[in-house]
């Protein structure tokens, strides 16, 4: 008799490990960068445009497909959305 083990569910932005990727965030969200992930180029303009650990960012526009407009450390940015899903982040008020 073969037993079968239940995949435990990850939930994004439920622990402060995991984060949701910021193209995820709904528009008007606050939420605050926890991790960069992808090659260096990638990860190296990322942080020169603002998005390191700690970061306080805000959605400002995300249509369901598309780049995304996001205002991080008072500058408003247009990021494509395969970068922004290797930026995560965990949106306020979220313990």
């Amino acid at each position: 008799m073969f037993m079968f083990r239940r995949k435990e569910r990850r939930r994004y932005g439920r622990s402060e490990f995991d984060g949701v990727p910021l193209a995820m965030l709904l528009p008007g969200t606050e939420a605050t960068v926890i991790r960069v992930e992808g090659g260096r180029g990638l990860v190296g303009r990322l942080c020169e445009l603002g998005f390191v650990e700690g970061a306080k960012v805000r959605m400002l526009v995300s249509s369901g497909s598309g780049p995304i407009l996001v205002e991080v450390k008072n500058s408003r940015i247009g990021l494509g959305r395969g970068a922004a899903m290797r930026v995560y982040v965990r949106e306020e008020g979220w313990q």
